[in-house]
Protein backbone atom coordinates (compact mmCIF):
# COMPACT_ATOMS: atom_id res chain seq x y z
CA UNK A 1 0.00 0.00 0.00
CA UNK A 2 1.17 3.37 -0.98
CA UNK A 3 1.29 6.04 1.75
CA UNK A 4 1.04 9.88 1.71
CA UNK A 5 2.57 11.88 4.72
CA UNK A 6 2.22 15.68 4.60
CA UNK A 7 2.83 18.56 6.47
CA UNK A 8 0.50 21.60 5.67
CA UNK A 9 1.09 25.00 6.69
CA UNK A 10 -0.90 28.52 6.87
CA UNK A 11 -3.96 29.39 8.01
CA UNK A 12 -5.04 25.88 8.16
CA UNK A 13 -6.57 25.47 11.68
CA UNK A 14 -9.93 26.48 12.50
CA UNK A 15 -11.07 26.88 8.99
CA UNK A 16 -12.45 23.57 8.62
CA UNK A 17 -9.04 22.37 7.22
CA UNK A 18 -9.23 18.48 9.02
CA UNK A 19 -12.89 17.79 8.21
CA UNK A 20 -12.59 18.96 4.75
CA UNK A 21 -9.44 16.83 4.34
CA UNK A 22 -11.65 14.20 6.31
CA UNK A 23 -14.30 14.31 2.87
CA UNK A 24 -10.99 14.79 0.09
CA UNK A 25 -9.29 11.26 1.68
CA UNK A 26 -12.75 9.61 1.72
CA UNK A 27 -13.71 10.76 -1.83
CA UNK A 28 -10.69 9.35 -3.47
CA UNK A 29 -11.26 6.00 -1.33
CA UNK A 30 -8.15 6.44 0.62
CA UNK A 31 -7.74 5.98 4.20
CA UNK A 32 -5.22 7.25 7.41
CA UNK A 33 -5.82 10.56 9.34
CA UNK A 34 -5.44 13.54 9.47
CA UNK A 35 -4.66 15.84 12.96
CA UNK A 36 -3.67 19.38 14.31
CA UNK A 37 -0.26 20.15 15.60
CA UNK A 38 0.61 22.27 17.78
CA UNK A 39 2.69 24.53 15.88
CA UNK A 40 -0.05 25.40 13.74
CA UNK A 41 0.28 23.11 11.22
CA UNK A 42 -2.04 19.81 10.18
CA UNK A 43 -0.11 16.69 9.64
CA UNK A 44 -1.94 13.64 7.48
CA UNK A 45 -1.35 10.27 6.85
CA UNK A 46 -2.88 8.69 3.70
CA UNK A 47 -3.21 5.49 2.07
CA UNK A 48 -4.20 4.30 -1.01
CA UNK A 49 -3.81 3.83 -4.52
CA UNK A 50 -1.01 6.08 -6.16
CA UNK A 51 -3.88 8.45 -8.10
CA UNK A 52 -6.26 8.88 -5.49
CA UNK A 53 -3.24 9.78 -3.53
CA UNK A 54 -2.24 12.66 -6.40
CA UNK A 55 -5.56 13.78 -6.12
CA UNK A 56 -5.30 14.46 -2.09
CA UNK A 57 -1.63 15.95 -2.61
CA UNK A 58 -3.17 18.41 -4.97
CA UNK A 59 -6.03 19.19 -2.46
CA UNK A 60 -3.90 19.99 0.36
CA UNK A 61 -2.25 22.76 -1.78
CA UNK A 62 -5.38 24.70 -1.90
CA UNK A 63 -7.28 23.13 1.09
CA UNK A 64 -11.26 24.54 2.23
CA UNK A 65 -12.20 28.09 1.24
CA UNK A 66 -11.23 29.45 4.82
CA UNK A 67 -7.48 28.11 4.40
CA UNK A 68 -4.62 30.09 3.14
CA UNK A 69 -1.81 27.42 2.75
CA UNK A 70 1.23 28.56 2.82
CA UNK A 71 3.43 25.31 1.89
CA UNK A 72 2.61 21.45 1.32
CA UNK A 73 5.76 19.38 2.61
CA UNK A 74 5.33 15.70 1.69
CA UNK A 75 6.75 12.59 1.03
CA UNK A 76 5.35 8.88 0.04
CA UNK A 77 6.10 6.76 3.17
CA UNK A 78 5.11 2.85 4.04
CA UNK A 79 3.24 2.58 7.61
CA UNK A 80 2.94 -0.83 9.44
CA UNK A 81 0.03 0.50 10.56
CA UNK A 82 -3.47 -0.63 8.55
CA UNK A 83 -5.83 2.05 9.17
CA UNK A 84 -9.67 1.30 8.68
CA UNK A 85 -10.85 4.57 7.07
CA UNK A 86 -9.81 7.86 7.43
CA UNK A 87 -10.12 9.74 10.86
CA UNK A 88 -9.66 12.82 12.42
CA UNK A 89 -7.45 12.55 15.14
Amino acid sequence: MQCLHAFISGRVQGVWFRQSTLEAAQAHGLTGWVRNLDDGRVEVMACGNEHGLMQLEAWLSLGPALASVAEVKSERAETAEAFDGFVIR
